[in-house]
């Protein structure tokens, strides 16, 4: 692991792969199977499971357990102390191991400090999840989320502002920020090509 910093409180165990230019901060546990992509922030107190994979340019806030079967993809922003699950419906005195459900956030997706993701779930690219939201179904990409549970109140840019289109139904909107044009079809956001500003 070249060019990864990695303070002297954090334990990263034997076989972890880390990626060039990632930061690894206080009290930080990186178990051995984890595969970290480049340039990513791990913040103080942060956990990173065995069955992990965590893709560049990552940053994960302080107080954060990233456990198995999470897959994070390039850019995502973890809030501090927001919370991943693994286990549908755990009890201490069962092991459920092997019920572990796969969970993906795509990329560019911002998940909210203390909100709560239920495994088994994926995040579209470029979501934003607000603070102390409870997700517990699939979020389509772009999606403004809120609430307990998650529910959707709009459609965000990838530069992170809000998108004024309906939630259903089509429309299109330029970001006045980025000039990237969006165009809403069949309750479905995508991105178009760049108008110059």
């Amino acid at each position: 692991m070249k060019n990864v910093n990695i303070h002297n409180t954090a334990v990263v165990d034997t076989g972890a792969d880390i990626g060039e230019g990632s930061r690894v901060w206080h009290f930080v546990h990186v178990c051995s199977g984890a595969k970290i992509g480049k340039n990513c922030s791990l913040g103080q107190n942060v956990f990173i499971g065995n069955q992990v994979i965590i893709g560049n340019d990552c940053k994960i806030q302080n107080n954060v357990s990233v456990y198995d079967n999470v897959t994070l993809e390039d850019g995502v922003f973890c809030g501090p102390s927001m919370v991943f699950t693994n286990v549908y419906n755990p009890r201490a005195m069962i092991e459920r191991k092997s019920e572990y459900r796969n969970t993906l956030i795509k990329k560019g997706a911002t998940l909210g400090a203390n909100c709560t993701i239920i495994c088994g779930i994926t995040i579209g690219q470029f979501a934003m999840i607000g603070a102390g939201a409870v997700v517990n179904k699939d979020v389509p990409d772009y999606a403004l989320m809120v609430g307990v549970p998650a529910k959707q109140i709009g459609w965000i840019s990838e530069f992170g502002e809000r998108l004024e289109l309906p939630l259903e139904g089509s429309g299109e909107v330029v970001c006045p920020h980025t000039g990237t044009k969006y165009i809403l079809a069949s309750s479905i956001l995508k991105r178009c090509e760049t108008s110059k500003l």
